[in-house]
């Protein structure tokens, strides 16, 4: 099944005006400058090899197993997969909506650094437990950002997939919460998601997706 986010949605996912993107960038989610030269050849490899990822996911998920969502320029798609003795992974793809687009890494602290950036996160509440933090198939690189001492650590431009190991507490209901920025050199940021709730029941026969 799919989450499509609500038609209301739509507009807080358009990108904040040029001048107020950039003052954001600045002062809150930050594009940051100083992209190294194969900057756009990672990018390119990064969308392929997530890609493929969330097609792997997506073939091994049984029905009612995948979610998908856009909000805020970003598309997440879930999916749970490799279910067996109440214990399987869940795989979130971020997809920015526009090209030239960076997601930051999971190592991101809360707040950012410096008040820039936010972590790209994946957690559950409820019916299902996490086995171990999020593994993230990109290459972190380091960005510096204007008025920022500290590099800033994101992935390549396009698709970010994590994974996360996950336990059922037993039968009932649970929470996936999402939280993501993304951020252009070129168009500025959008405005930052965080705990951004997907709902699903834990069954027997491993955890479905509710209908949106």
């Amino acid at each position: 099944m799919s989450r499509g986010a609500p038609r209301g949605r739509s507009t807080r996912s358009r990108l904040v005006a040029a001048p107020l993107a950039l003052a954001a960038c600045a002062a809150l989610t930050a594009c940051g400058g100083g992209r190294d030269g194969g900057a756009a050849g990672a990018g390119a490899g990064a969308a392929t090899s997530a890609a493929t990822s969330a097609a792997t996911a997506a073939a091994a998920a049984p029905a009612g197993n995948t979610a998908r969502f856009t909000e805020n320029g970003v598309t997440v798609a879930l999916s749970v997969s490799d279910w067996h003795d109440a214990q399987g992974t869940l795989t979130a793809v971020f997809t920015p909506e526009k090209k030239g687009f960076h997601l930051y890494s999971t190592d991101l602290p809360v707040t950012g650094v410096e008040g820039v950036g936010r972590p790209t996160t994946v957690t559950v509440t409820g019916g299902l437990t996490a086995r171990s933090g999020p593994k993230v198939a990109a290459e972190v690189r380091m960005i510096s950002v204007p008025g920022v001492d500290a590099p800033v650590p994101v992935y390549p431009d396009g698709p970010v997939t994590a994974t996360l190991p996950v336990r059922a507490q037993g039968d009932g209901d649970a929470t996936v919460l999402l939280g993501y920025a993304s951020c252009s050199t070129q168009e500025g940021c959008t405005i930052p998601v965080a705990d951004r709730p997907v709902r699903l029941r834990v069954t027997s026969g491993g955890p479905v997706f509710s209908a949106p």
